[in-house]
């Protein structure tokens, strides 16, 4: 089957399985390999990527439901050489260790941050909110605490 999608902006057209799942289409064939698998069962949210706008579990989303749609991947946060405002967040507050969960982990992020989703009144109500929103990514380096940190950190630049 020939499958049309936007990726990142760029529009890519691939013939490959209706059945193969997003995951391996952006890994294997477009060599797009920010987005990591973790479990393969739509657990973890280490291949996190919108999918017209809406977060998903790339994991477990068939290829050929992606056909004329969009795909943004963790490569696709940055505008040019400008981070988005969760990946610098994620930088400067340490965020990140050892990488697999991170990318996922971003993309989620931005899709709260930029929907606004974060509206805590407070310190202790925004981390809140952030920890229920993230429920669906797990990482096993760290106690949330420096990830949840650089998404209230992004929520209140943009924000602003």
């Amino acid at each position: 089957m020939k499958v049309t999608l936007d990726v990142n902006g760029t529009e890519h057209a691939v013939e490959v399985s209706p059945w193969k799942r997003l995951l391996d289409v952006l890994r294997e064939d477009l060599r797009l390999t920010g987005t990591k698998e973790g479990c393969g069962e739509g657990e973890c949210g280490a291949c996190t990527v919108m999918l017209d706008g809406e977060a998903v579990n790339s994991c477990l989303v068939a290829i050929g439901q992606c056909d004329r749609r969009a795909v943004t991947t963790v490569e696709g946060l940055a505008k040019g050489d400008v981070l988005h405002a969760v990946q610098r967040a994620l930088v400067a507050c340490g965020g990140a260790q050892c990488g697999i969960c991170t990318p996922g982990i971003a993309v989620c992020a931005a899709h709260v941050v930029d929907r606004g989703l974060v509206v805590g009144r407070d310190d202790a109500s925004a981390r809140a909110q952030v920890r229920e929103l993230l429920a669906g990514n797990i990482c096993r380096c760290t106690g949330y605490q420096l990830i949840v940190d650089a998404i209230v950190t992004a929520a209140r630049e943009v924000g602003r």
